[in-house]
């Protein structure tokens, strides 16, 4: 548009240049001498001819810029519109890749959706089965049961001829006993009521004895395979746990540092972990009492920065344990994700693996709460695969059948309620959840795992050196023990002993026969379950002794 312009202004120009030339060639050729006239033209027409080619040569030079300026215009056009179409096209491979990522991730949720139901109906079929050869095992015992009834109306029948015809001897016997004892029919009754009540008491309790020996043989053989074979498969440490930390320092000027000016430091130091910083006459060392072990931690760890970083004051202090703090709470989700890998449990709620990290900073009887849920998820699930029971599930509920330990304390309620409750809100399954809340009878078991988690968590709590009691705490239970077995009549002495595990109890022999003295051991060790809290078992050991004197003369 220029150059257009350009030729506009220019053509004119050249127009009024080429008159004001002819215009002065006139003037001058009627001015000047006629011989110079025919010169004059010529310089005339010479102009006029440099005039008119400039003018061609601009018009010509104005027509190819338009047309180079077209081109470059056409040219920008046409980079615009590819421009264009690529914007378009990479938003429509963007678009295409967000739909192909949603189609897969749909794809996948499709393919786990089926092997879910795959799964679901594995276990149904295999249910069925269950049922069906169920349904041919009562139909085999309702065959059998059949038989049974029609040969017991047999012997019903035969029983009631033997009755009869036993009447009429009995009737003849009356007669000819009451002729010679001269004895009434209710003497004799009375006199034979007596002498076969107690020959009934012997025998039902030799029969019991028989019986309840056969039994015990039978489920102790079963129930200490059991257990040798869970126990064989797991191992654990004994019980260290304590109340203290000692921290090693490398001199003893520090100790000056860190209690600080007028004891700043110290207190700082106190304030902010929750503990109690001892600095005695112990050479090289101080120590952090505290009961609970993860502020416990936080404090040794702090300390052990504070120490190498060499700045000690209330400020540093604070950030430093702030910072341990955190950390250590990274370390706890660590530790439960840790122990869900290598009991191979999956898909547990992120609340119950943060649970389960902090049990690593608790104990309960000194002893550590993870190793000891750890040790009783091994061994649920061992028994459990020898009963031919889910062994998953049955680990799964033993790892967090102590969960309700590491709850916040200002929530009241037993452990097991609290483990029950937060397990049902993480949507565990209601076998687990029940077993969590059954371990301590605080409610009904439903499902046989929440025996053998029971079984497990006694196990673990009662092999020796697991767990440690406070004097008082054992003194006052070998008491309760031995006045328990001390209520019953004709118990002379009673002896706790093998740190409460036994008891020993001596009867008198007027009182108390061969035969009764089993009864009696049954009647105490009931009494000790109703009354008493305890780890593992307890064994009643009742003794009778007859000793005959005579002397020679």
């Amino acid at each position: 548009m220029e150059i257009v312009y350009e030729l506009y202004v220019l053509i004119p120009l050249i127009i009024a240049i080429s008159f004001l030339v002819f215009f002065l060639g006139w003037v001058l050729h009627s001015k000047i001498n006629k011989s110079k006239i025919g010169d004059a033209e010529t310089v005339a027409e010479k102009i006029l001819k440099d005039a008119e080619k400039k003018a061609t040569e601009a018009v010509a030079d104005g027509e190819k810029r338009v047309k180079n300026l077209l081109i470059d215009a056409e040219k920008a056009a046409q980079n615009l519109k590819k421009e264009k179409l690529l914007e378009v096209k990479d938003q429509f491979y963007k678009k295409k890749q967000e739909f192909d990522e949603q189609v897969k991730e749909r794809e996948r949720g499709v393919i786990e959706d089926e092997k879910k139901l795959k799964s679901e109906k594995e276990k149904v079929d295999q249910a069925k089965n269950e049922l069906t050869n169920k349904e041919k095992k009562a139909e085999q015992l309702e065959k059998e049961l059949t038989n049974k009834i029609e040969k017991l109306s047999e012997k019903e029948k035969e029983i009631e001829a033997l009755k009869e015809e036993t009447t009429n001897v009995i009737s003849q016997q009356k007669d000819k006993l009451q002729r010679i004892s001269a004895l009434t029919e209710e003497e004799a009754k009375k006199i034979l009521f007596d002498s076969l009540l107690q020959q009934v008491k012997l025998d039902s309790a030799q029969k019991l004895q028989e019986v309840r020996d056969e039994t015990k043989l039978e489920a102790n053989r079963i129930a200490k395979n059991l257990i040798i074979q869970s126990i064989q498969r797991t191992a654990s440490d004994h019980s260290v746990e304590t109340t203290v930390s000692v921290l090693q320092i490398t001199s003893d000027e520090l100790k000056g540092r860190i209690i600080g000016k007028e004891g700043r430091n110290i207190r700082a130091f106190e304030a902010a972990t929750g503990v109690d910083i001892i600095v005695d006459d112990t050479p090289e060392a101080i120590i952090i009492s505290g009961f609970d072990p993860f502020r416990r931690e936080i404090a040794r760890v702090s300390m052990e920065r504070l120490i190498a970083d060499g700045r000690i004051h209330p400020a540093r202090i604070e950030e430093i344990v702030t910072k341990v703090e955190k950390e250590l709470s990274e370390e706890i989700i660590r530790v439960g994700e840790n122990t869900l890998v290598e009991m191979g449990i999956q898909g547990m709620h992120r609340d119950l693996i943060t649970l389960i990290g902090r049990m690593k900073y608790r104990s309960s009887y000194g002893q550590n709460v993870l190793n000891h849920s750890i040790e009783v998820g091994y061994l649920a699930g061992i028994m459990a695969a020898e009963l031919g029971l889910d062994a998953y599930m049955a680990k799964r509920a033993g790892l967090l059948h102590d969960v309700g330990k590491t709850i916040d304390r200002s929530i009241e309620g037993p452990h097991a309620i609290l483990g029950y409750e937060v397990a049902k809100r993480c949507k565990e399954h209601p076998i687990i959840c029940n077993a969590i809340g059954a371990h301590h009878d605080e409610m009904p078991m439903e499902h046989p795992i929440a025996v053998i988690v029971q079984a497990a968590d006694s196990i673990s709590g009662a092999r020796p050196g697991a767990r440690r009691e406070s004097v008082e705490a054992y003194s006052k239970r070998l008491e309760t023990l031995e006045n328990i077995a001390k209520s019953f009549e004709g118990v002379a002495k009673t002896y706790a002993i093998q740190a409460g595990r036994e008891v020993r109890v001596i009867v008198e022999q007027e009182k108390i026969s061969d035969i009764l003295q089993d009864q009696l051991a049954d009647d105490i060790a009931k009494k000790i379950q109703e009354e008493m809290e305890y780890p593992g078992q307890i064994k009643v050991n009742v003794i009778r002794e007859r000793r005959s004197i005579a002397y020679a003369k």
